[in-house]
């Protein structure tokens, strides 16, 4: 395999904490902001305080585009301001996601002025965050997983534009606003540094499959790599993808991430007698590490309920094993690191993150999950362990070369 010498990383910690963010359109057509109704807008300062013991001092954080933008090309961004403040207080590094799954109420991605729309919104975005931040690196994520929300929004009708069978076209669209966003922002600011975000999945035949069934799994295996090939131009050149855009990779991986093709059957990933079919963590990886040959993370991951700490155990022997290798992982996202509500049914909570909402009170408030924090100390361990540590990017941008 092709490994590259060790790449100084951008990011201030190895661990980061993902804050959900989303600001969609929900299945019932409800608007849904997870920044407040999860209590982290409202215990930003609490919850950069309470995650510090734990040595994260990166996270993921979104700017929200419908409560940005409610006007079109008017932008309010007072609350990303009190978002930076509580950052630089804390000395917390923000990784900003400027379209987390949600757009403002006039458009959505089969728009013919979202693109245009959206690369505004970026430009605007760098010229308001260097007015605050005008030295540090800025590592932003465009558009969050485009293959999800794609298929979300353009075949399970669960988000805008509640389509069915239009996937690729909702792809298609959302990809065009991802990349002219992307030349927006860097042609605003060359030392801009970009982090993508899509599911890492894997998809099987039946047992006992027929040609047909092996060739049409296979098939729906490769397409999640779609949105990542549009974004480096190997796919759909026509919309001006560039391997310049292929900055940090990153992939998304949770307990459903494989599963059988063309049904609801999910391949477990701690069965007593494990499924065949079922791949290492690790293993994804590395095909997509050599795929890309760029530095990568782990930008999502997590567990609902009492398998909590099992799963981090499982990530961080997969993540030690890619660093053993020399593969340029440089972080992992526990995301979310807050509990998060269901996106159509508000009442009913996940319990998947670091901590459990505490619904007695307004807010909510937090509560420790203990035996999740003891095994992400323990996976901490393990993987410092695995490898030494990359060196690290300077926290200040170098101006003029």
């Amino acid at each position: 395999m092709k490994v590259f010498p060790p790449v100084a990383s951008p990011f201030r910690s190895f661990w980061w904490g993902g804050y959900e963010c989303t600001d969609q359109l929900n299945a019932f057509g409800h608007r849904v902001d997870f920044l407040p109704l999860t209590g982290h807008l409202q215990l930003i300062d609490e919850d950069y305080a309470a995650q510090q013991p734990f040595r994260i001092g990166t996270v993921r954080e979104g700017i929200r585009w419908a409560m940005i933008e409610k006007t079109p090309y008017q932008y309010d961004f007072s609350t990303v301001k009190m978002m930076l403040d509580a950052g630089q207080r804390h000395g917390m590094q923000q990784v900003w996601d400027l379209c987390h799954f949600g757009y403002p109420d006039d458009l959505t991605p089969l728009h013919p002025l979202f693109a245009r729309r959206f690369a505004a919104l970026c430009r605007a975005f760098v010229d308001f965050y260097r007015s605050q931040r005008p030295d540090d690196v800025l590592i932003v994520t465009p558009i969050n997983e485009v293959s999800f929300i794609s298929w979300l929004g353009g075949d399970a009708r669960g988000t805008s534009p509640y389509c069915h069978g239009q996937g690729w076209d909702v792809k298609y669209g959302l990809m065009r606003a991802y990349i002219e966003g992307a030349h927006a922002l860097r042609e605003a600011d060359p030392s801009i540094r970009f982090l993508s975000t899509e599911p890492l999945v894997h998809i099987v035949p039946p047992l006992r499959a027929t040609p047909h069934e092996r060739r049409r799994a296979a098939e729906a295996h490769r397409n999640q790599f779609q949105a990542t090939d549009i974004l480096s131009g190997r796919l759909c050149p026509e919309l001006g993808g560039h391997e310049s855009l292929l900055d940090i990779v990153g992939f998304n991986y949770y307990y459903d991430n494989q599963w059988q093709n063309g049904t609801p059957n999910k391949l477990g990933w701690n069965d007593n007698v494990p499924d065949p079919r079922w791949v290492p963590l690790s293993q994804l990886l590395r095909a997509a590490y050599q795929r890309y040959h760029r530095p990568f993370a782990l930008t999502e991951t997590s567990h609902p309920g009492v398998d909590r700490p099992t799963w981090l155990r499982m990530v961080a022997e997969e993540c030690a094993a890619v660093l053993r290798e020399g593969l340029p992982l440089q972080g992992v996202c526990l995301y979310p690191l807050i509990d998060r509500p269901d996106w159509d049914h508000l009442d009913q909570w996940h319990q998947s993150g670091l901590w459990d909402a505490d619904l007695g009170q307004p807010g909510p408030g937090r509560v420790l999950h203990q035996p999740s924090a003891e095994a992400l100390l323990r996976a901490q361990a393990l993987v410092s362990a695995a490898a030494p540590p990359l060196p690290r990017q300077a926290p200040h941008r170098t101006l003029g070369g």
